[in-house]
């Protein structure tokens, strides 16, 4: 009876026991070793499991593993590894009994794939994807869930490393073997969306085609989505997309595409797009005016991955710049990347050229020599660099060269040469003329852009060209040249690149008739230099005085030569060209007796301005023809506004003429002229 007793008793204990394991779990860490021992059988890596292995039978098997770490036994660095902190398989006992365990749920949290980065191709490198080649002995799995994974790669002697983080994917597995995965992850400072459906290949998988569907989402990259469908075929180390075909935005494309992942990646890709479209970030207001970024630019990443890339596009559009065709060929080895294109359409005419890219050193290189002929130039700096002041046909040549980490220090070392050439059209917003005719009363503080939108203001121009030469970020000109119907503007300067500061001196002339240049005379200088100094957004803008101070008779010469061109040698056509110096002609009208006095304004009919015009005016009646005025009638501007009398007219009669000096010796031209001049200083510039 006693036994019997025991026995009921031990059967109890065991109930309760087993009762107590299916709730709480059953410590397995006597499993660790066979289970490292089968996963290194079946793929050929060492399996480490440094933390608690769990087994629970209630409500579902749960396998519970903590503490992962996967890794190449031939690998003696100890970079190439894969760690995860748990593990968490789920399956029904029935499965598990019947000898097909299904697992419902396969949980991988926080796995760390680490990589070396590696600037050479290792030889006779084998990396095929043994993982493939495991016999699941007809285990299936439902669900994969990988939760806060990472990529991270690594090059100790570089001191570089670079990160895919944040990968959070769901792999679900269907009927007929597909597989729909969704997921979402950074790549650096990037988001990247993505959604793959593939079918997998039945047994055996020798030399496998897997059919995928993709969509790709990168807003900070791609201004669309990226979606299509590939046929990845796997060769060795090999990965092979072939017939690649789908979308991006509106655009459609296809070509091949192929990954050897033995040692140091290299990629091979040819696309042809329907249309290509890549965004620009647009600049903040008052960018033009900020200093360049000293952001460091970080392009190591070149040095890690080779790559031979081919794009073909019927059209491209580059933040808002469209080109059509495009044909970019690009070789990237050993760190050095070379792309170039070659008879590139664009807004009626054609770009050329090359850039090279140089990330061997701490601050990376480059050099670029680039052809742009008979281009329109508004559509393409509006919609590559948000310039919209300057159209016309453009011709460029480019060969610049430069080195440093950021934009600042690219820009403080740049070297080269540049020519550009406008032709047949306009400087939008800005009155040259009108400008050059305001620095008779003062200095101007920037370009004297127009203001009021309903009043739109350009200059026409025939050409504007201007060749530099570049060293260490000073740009300098010695020829710069503007032409257009009533404008011409002569003169050199220097750029700088690096602090976006411009100094510059010109000579401009004004064209006072509507006949423009194509007359026989020569366009009236204004006679004096003109300053342009300070940064590029807002420049001062204004004669140089000094110059001109050094030497006053030479000044006085070429305004006197000024008044020649306009008003003729001797004086006679300033009533048919002017018709008014600095005013209304007394008396009720100007010069041609059909303006109004009342309504007329100092200098309306002046092309000059009032100041300027009266100070040539007074210039006339002192030096013109030999320093004094001859004819009754002759009209004169004073320096203080008030207009003489013109020839008379039947409805301005003249006032009698002031009774002529008594004849004199004609004393020596430079102290003739000198007196003048210094009248025509204080009267012009208010000194």
């Amino acid at each position: 009876m006693r036994a019997v007793k025991f026995a009921g008793a031990a059967i109890a204990a065991v109930i309760i026991a087993i009762a107590l394991l299916l709730v709480v779990g059953i410590p397995s860490g006597f499993l660790t070793s066979t289970i490292a021992a089968q996963v290194e059988k079946a793929t050929g890596y060492r399996l480490t499991i440094d933390g608690t292995t769990k087994i629970s039978l209630w409500p579902t098997l749960n396998v519970t593993l903590n503490d992962l770490t996967l890794q190449d036994p031939k690998d003696r660095s100890g970079i190439t590894r894969l760690t995860i902190d748990s593990v968490q398989a789920e399956m029904s006992l029935s499965s598990v009994w019947s000898g097909r365990p299904k697992i419902t749920d396969l949980v991988v949290t926080h796995p760390v794939l680490y990589q070396p980065l590696l600037r050479e191709r290792l030889p006779n490198a084998d990396s095929s994807p043994k993982l493939l080649a495991i016999d699941m002995a007809g285990a299936s799995i439902d669900r994969v869930k990988i939760v806060d994974g990472e990529i991270a790669f690594a090059r100790v002697r570089d001191r570089a490393e670079g990160r895919v983080s944040a990968i959070n994917a769901d792999a679900v597995t269907g009927p007929d073997r597909k597989v729909d995965i969704t997921g979402t992850a950074r790549a650096g400072d990037h988001a990247v969306k993505f959604d793959i459906k593939a079918t997998t290949p039945a047994p055996p998988i020798d030399r496998p085609t897997i059919p995928v569907d993709f969509a790709i989402d990168m807003p900070d990259v791609l201004k669309s989505q990226l979606s299509g469908r590939a046929e990845i075929r796997l060769n060795g180390s090999i990965v092979m997309f072939n017939a690649v075909n789908g979308t991006l935005g509106d655009g459609a494309f296809n070509g091949w595409a192929s990954v050897d992942i033995a040692s140091k990646p290299l990629v091979k890709v040819d696309l042809d797009f329907q249309r290509l479209a890549f965004p620009l970030s647009k600049s903040p207001d008052g960018a033009s005016g900020q200093p360049w970024s000293n952001a460091p630019i970080d392009l190591s990443g070149l040095n890690y991955v080779d790559a031979q890339v081919r794009i073909s596009a019927n059209e491209a559009v580059i933040g808002e710049a469209r080109f059509a065709p495009l044909a970019l060929d690009a070789k990237l080895a050993g760190g050095v990347l070379k792309a170039g294109t070659a008879n590139l359409g664009a807004y009626g005419g054609q770009v050329s050229g090359e850039v090279i890219l140089d990330a061997t050193s701490g601050a990376p290189s480059f050099a670029m020599h680039s052809d742009l002929a008979g281009v329109r130039a508004l559509p393409l700096l509006q919609g590559l660099a948000e310039f919209d002041r300057i159209d016309g046909k453009l011709q460029a040549k480019l060969a610049l060269r430069s080195a440093g980490t950021s934009q600042r220090a690219l820009m403080a070392n740049m070297q080269g040469t540049a020519f550009v050439n406008f032709q047949d059209g306009a400087i939008r917003g800005i009155n040259v003329a009108q400008m050059i005719r305001s620095l008779t009363s003062g200095t101007l503080s920037g370009w004297q852009e127009n203001q009021n939108p309903s009043q739109e203001q350009s200059t026409d121009l025939s050409q504007l060209s201007a060749s530099f030469r570049i060293d260490k970020g000073q740009a300098v000109t010695t020829d710069l040249n503007l032409i257009g119907p009533l404008v011409r503007v002569t003169g050199a300067g220097t750029i700088a690149l690096d602090t976006k500061m411009m100094g510059f001196r010109v000579e401009p002339k004004l064209v006072m008739t509507t006949e423009g240049q194509g007359r026989n005379s020569e366009p009236v200088g204004f006679g004096i230099p003109v300053m342009i100094q300070g940064s590029w957004s807002q420049p001062r803008i204004y004669p140089d005085m000094a110059g001109m101070l050094d030497n006053p008779d030479a000044a006085y010469a070429k305004l006197r030569d000024m008044g020649k061109g306009l008003f003729g040698a001797d004086g006679a056509g300033l009533a048919n060209i002017l018709g008014g110096l600095g005013g209304a002609s007394p008396g009720g009208g100007n010069a041609a007796g059909n303006a109004n006095p009342q309504t007329q304004q100092p200098g309306q009919n002046n092309p000059l301005g009032g100041p300027l015009g009266e100070a040539i005016g007074n210039l006339i009646q002192q030096g013109l023809s030999g320093g004094a005025a001859t004819g009754a009638g002759t009209g004169t501007g004073t320096a203080t506004g008030r207009s003489r009398s013109l020839p008379a007219t039947p409805s301005t009669p003249a006032p009698q003429a002031s009774p002529a000096p008594p004849a004199q010796a004609d004393p020596p031209v430079a102290q003739q002229d000198s007196q003048p001049m210094n009248d025509v200083l204080r009267q012009l510039f208010n000194r």
